[in-house]
């Protein structure tokens, strides 16, 4: 069913229906990775102000008036994504705003992904909008975690006379055969599967793809826009919705001239002579066509409230659908099991039970209780690193001797701390391995659903190569360790090459990682039996965060939040 949104002058709307049929899909020095800046503003799109002069409101203006509506006939829907009761999740600044929404499970209690993000496609010709209700739909939505692809970023690498034809305007860049369509389906399936990937970055001034790829990870919702957006068939089997702009095209030449002129560079002649001899004929045999494909024609693009609050209903919808408990059955699962055999204790020596005798200790004083943890933590990762696996290696002695001895076998070793308990345990970790890489990942319960959100992630360059540490100071249901292993699978790590290590783990914790990544190595210096109502681990250590940070935990503390994670 096709629905193309329509209005008359004065502000009054209607709605007229074409029927056909459509097949539906139902369904990344660490390079600073700081997808919290990339995936989140793109995720939950970083937006620029506009100029005033364009009469497009930006986020922030809107954000202005949160009592107001997308039209002023509709009230506020319920949000899908769980967040504050009393203020937005939102960071403001003179420049963009950032959702600080975490993002939900979006894997089951196996560890295999259970969400595809779902994905809106936007075609349109040139300067019809495209961008503009992308950013509409973005701010209409008012859910963290979505990503904007433009197919812009997808054009081919010319050759030397290819980039000859375009500086003189004569390369078609609206012709199918301009985009890189096999790197583009491969980048959108893999995005719409929940995996980390890299986004080249076209230079329209020098015609080429910049060295620097951008890494976008973590999207429940994608929009996906360009000309050609419906043009291949492989593309729209990865769309859940699919989008047509229909605008006029006086204004569309207007809109690039515009635009060619002041972004790029170009001369008004030349915009001219290539519309008229390649972006309008293609637009008619290549683009024009493709509204046939569409569930909603949208004419006049931003500017139809109609249209857009149509597709934010739909979008909302099947959100709601894709909804998903994991803590929960963490707690129900694997009662009664023998721990795995992935699993290694350290050996419960006089020196390591009386260390946990004195963390354990709630009258232990604070330098006290940090001075012994670090002890501890120093045994535990030099216990870890016996996991490794090492290669022979012969080495040169001062005294001309030959020695046999050992080497790593592998690339390298990278840390990673789920934030803020795990980070306790870096300077241990880099007291022993020299010139070690980091990365940090922030995971906390929403105190309404009880379910952990991804909050903020940074990794190194080229993590997937890695033998990876992973570090929290206390596992009690595994729900914090399974997602943060969730997210190094996500990003290629080898799951038999990630080394979970925690201070202190329930059984419930155990074998929830266990069993849903069964090639994960866990290591740990003691398993407590047992979890309470409340999750948290019995006889347990108390807020492992509070106690070393010296901080004050609220009465409703949840173990995920500072070090005992849920």
């Amino acid at each position: 069913m096709c629905l193309r949104a329509t209005g008359v002058r004065d502000g009054i709307m209607a709605m007229t229906m074409n029927q056909h049929d459509v097949d539906m899909p139902k369904e990344e020095e660490a390079e600073k990775e700081d997808e919290l800046s990339m995936s989140r503003s793109e995720r939950s799109v970083q937006m620029k102000r506009k100029s005033s002069g364009s009469g497009e409101d930006s986020l922030d203006s809107l954000l202005n008036h949160p009592c107001c509506p997308l039209t002023p006939s509709l009230s506020p829907r319920k949000r899908t994504t769980s967040q504050s009761k009393t203020e937005p999740p939102l960071l403001r600044t003179n420049k963009r705003t950032i959702y600080t929404a975490g993002r939900p499970p979006w894997y089951n209690v196996t560890g295999t992904t259970f969400k595809e993000a779902f994905v809106i496609g936007l075609c349109g010709g040139s300067a019809s909008g495209k961008t503009t209700v992308a950013n509409k739909i973005i701010e209409a939505l008012d859910v963290p975690w979505v990503v904007l692809l433009s197919m812009d970023s997808f054009y081919k690498v010319l050759t030397k006379d290819e980039q000859e034809l375009a500086a003189k305007n004569e390369y078609n860049f609206d012709h199918p055969e301009a985009f890189d369509f096999e790197l583009l389906v491969t980048v959108l399936r893999k995005l719409k599967k929940g995996k980390s990937i890299k986004v080249p970055v076209y230079d329209f001034n020098s015609h080429c793809r910049r060295k620097e790829w951008k890494t976008v990870y973590g999207a429940n919702v994608v929009i996906f826009e360009g000309i050609l957006a419906f043009a291949n068939k492989e593309l729209l089997k990865l769309l859940d919705m699919k989008v047509f702009v229909d605008t006029d095209s006086d204004i569309r030449l207007v809109r690039r001239l515009k635009r060619d002129i002041s972004e790029r560079g170009r001369d008004i002649s030349g915009v001219i002579k290539q519309y008229n001899k390649f972006v309008k004929p293609s637009f008619e045999q290549y683009i024009e066509p493709t509204v046939q494909v569409a569930d909603i024609v949208v004419p006049r693009g931003g500017e139809n409230f109609v249209a857009l609050d149509l597709i934010v209903q739909h979008v909302h919808s099947q959100l709601e659908k894709r909804e998903i408990t994991v803590r929960s059955a963490l707690a129900s699962a694997h009662q009664g099991q023998p721990l795995p055999k992935t699993l290694s204790v350290m050996e419960s020596t006089p020196q390591v039970r009386g260390m946990h005798t004195i963390i354990r200790n709630k009258d232990t004083n604070r330098d006290e209780f940090i001075f012994y943890s670090k002890r501890l933590m120093r045994l535990l990762i030099e216990h870890a690193l016996s996991f490794l696996p090492l290669k022979p290696v012969q080495v040169e002695t001062p005294q001309g001797s030959v020695y046999e001895g050992r080497r790593l076998s592998g690339k390298r070793i990278t840390g990673v701390s789920i934030l803020r308990a795990g980070e306790t345990m870096e300077q241990a970790l880099m007291a022993v391995c020299k010139d070690i890489r980091l990365g940090k990942i922030l995971i906390q319960t929403n105190h309404d659903t009880g379910e952990p959100e991804l909050h903020y992630l940074r990794l190194p360059k080229d993590i997937s190569e890695d033998y990876v540490i992973l570090m929290d100071s206390t596992v009690s249901t595994g729900a914090a360790a399974l997602m943060a292993v969730r997210v190094l699978l996500d990003h290629d790590v080898q799951e038999d090459k990630i080394f979970l290590l925690s201070l202190l783990m329930a059984e419930m914790g155990v074998h929830s990682v266990a069993y849903a990544f069964p090639k994960v190595r866990i290591i740990t210096t003691a398993v407590d039996k047992k979890v309470n109502h409340e999750f948290h681990i019995i006889p347990g250590i108390g807020n492992f965060g509070d106690r070393y940070f010296g901080t004050d935990a609220p009465s409703d503390w949840y173990e995920s939040d500072d070090g005992m994670d849920y």
